[in-house]
């Protein structure tokens, strides 16, 4: 049953085979058994999942049921879920219960799908490896030894070790994908505004997306029908028809356009992955698509950029954790300013502080100019390179990271090595453009190697009729990690 899809999981619920109350309850022992091992949950709450369960089921039996109805998913704990703590894996908001939902919760809620548990992150999704969150590192189930990648470190885990049919993440500059290649599982960044913000804790506005992370790429675009759609509290969500993403899956790739970046192929990308990547480009041949070689000249100024950028929005957005309104408030101070200080010193950790500092310096008089501006226009000029690359190709297809997942604590004490692991990813953040990670084989040390889809505005169904072609002639996405079985 654990390796089952959402679709054959709901034909199961349908016919009366299996009950929500049954999934449910498997789900949560599994956590039991083995998170401990893994620390890929936060909060786990057996009686309120038992109780959605048993809700789903009443639907079900009346008639009324959607694709999800019943299917458990788990949280990242960054989307305010109400009654749920919310604790955006950061000592700040470790106390933190929810008094509203996000509007993606409200959708998996009305489609019928089952809160599991909150997922452990990297703290305010700052971080590449699952290792900066106040609650201890998240291991990777393929080798506890590993980082599961980050920030949405515990969903992958969790999906990956087959704890949650599937889960829902965010990706900054690769939040969904990279910990998606590290865990050998699929994750979708869908085009900026797809998706609504609303109740999920912001990082960096304007690059913030969260989206869907499963066992196939025909889950995803299940979780997707359910979470896509537009909401008027978040100014960024964009207003257009609603979209079927499972109706172009079983197109055949003739005549698919595949652009190559020759950027993405130099210095810096391990050869097990490139290796790994070359089959995979070789797959897609042989199902019928073109392969061209591209360029996107401005790739390499994509991490810097995306360094200058997303800590300016941090030092923002985290302003309001000042220990007044709610979250963490320091127990002894002299006055005011005194608590505002003991309370985000207390309160944050290191990567936080890093950000938070580096984002108020880009934005001081007499660095804007030469930081944080100069930034915004390498991001236009990144964007514009994707925009000339479309008009060559359907589809750019990459390594999502240029290496497997490495050893717990092999770069916590370098962070520029740390934000290099997202050389490939962040450049679709900074343009807006959807993106997916789907598993194209193994490297080093049997870990698996992640293959990145992007595509161009909107083309998030081309994107996952690719991937899911891609899986019905290959098995990398059915591969489960030892010991969790």
């Amino acid at each position: 049953m654990i390796n089952l899809t959402l679709k054959q999981l709901s034909a199961m619920l349908a016919q009366k085979q299996l009950s929500s109350v049954e999934l449910t309850q498997s789900c949560l022992e599994r956590i039991a058994r083995l998170d401990p091992g893994l620390n890929a949950f936060v909060t786990v709450d057996a009686e309120k999942s038992l109780a959605q369960a048993r809700a789903a089921d009443a639907l079900i039996a009346a008639g009324r049921a959607q694709p999800l109805t019943g299917i458990p998913v788990a949280h990242k704990d960054i989307f305010c879920a109400k009654g749920w703590r919310t604790s955006c894996g950061s000592k700040m908001l470790a106390n933190f219960v929810s008094p509203y939902d996000a509007h993606v919760v409200e959708k998996l809620n009305a489609a019928g799908a089952v809160l599991l548990g909150k997922t452990n992150m990297d703290e305010f999704a700052m971080g590449s490896s699952t290792e900066t969150c106040f609650f201890g590192p998240v291991r990777n189930p393929w080798d506890r030894a590993r980082v599961p990648g980050g920030s949405s470190g515990g969903s992958a885990a969790a999906v990956a070790a087959r704890m949650a049919p599937a889960a829902i993440g965010t990706d900054t500059g690769g939040s969904i994908r990279q910990p998606a290649a590290l865990s050998g599982i699929c994750g979708l960044k869908p085009t900026y505004g797809v998706v609504s913000r609303y109740g999920m804790i912001a990082f960096a506005s304007s690059l913030d997306q969260g989206g869907p992370m499963a066992k196939s790429a025909e889950d995803l675009a299940l979780m997707l029908n359910a979470m896509a759609g537009f909401d008027a509290r978040d100014s960024t969500s964009l207003e257009r028809p609603a979209e079927d993403y499972t109706a172009q899956l079983e197109l055949p790739l003739q005549g698919l356009r595949i652009g190559v970046p020759k950027e993405y192929f130099g210095a810096g990308l391990c050869a097990d992955v490139a290796a790994a990547v070359e089959a995979a480009l070789a797959q897609f041949e042989r199902l019928g698509a073109t392969r061209i070689s591209i360029s996107l000249p401005n790739s390499g100024l994509s991490v810097p950029a995306y360094y200058v950028i997303a800590p300016a929005e941090a030092s923002s957005n985290l302003s309001r954790f000042d220990g007044v309104r709610y979250g963490y408030r320091a127990p002894e101070y002299a006055n005011l300013a005194d608590m505002y200080c003991k309370s985000r010193a207390q309160g944050f950790g290191a990567e936080v502080k890093r950000r938070i500092l580096i984002g108020t310096y880009v934005l001081s008089h007499g660095y804007y100019d030469a930081y944080y501006l100069k930034a915004q226009k390498i991001r236009r000029l990144i964007a514009q390179d994707f925009a000339a690359a479309y008009r060559q190709c359907d589809l750019i297809l990459g390594p999502t990271s240029p290496s497997v997942a490495f050893a717990l604590g092999a770069k916590s004490s370098d962070p520029v090595q740390m934000y290099l692991i997202d050389i490939y990813t962040v450049a679709a953040n900074l343009a807006g453009l959807p993106a997916m990670s789907i598993p194209c084989g193994f490297g080093e040390g049997g870990m698996p190697v992640g293959l990145q889809l992007a595509g161009n505005y909107f083309a998030e169904a081309k994107m996952l009729n690719a991937a899911h072609q891609y899986q019905l002639a290959t098995d990398w996405h059915l591969r489960q990690p030892a010991g969790t079985e």
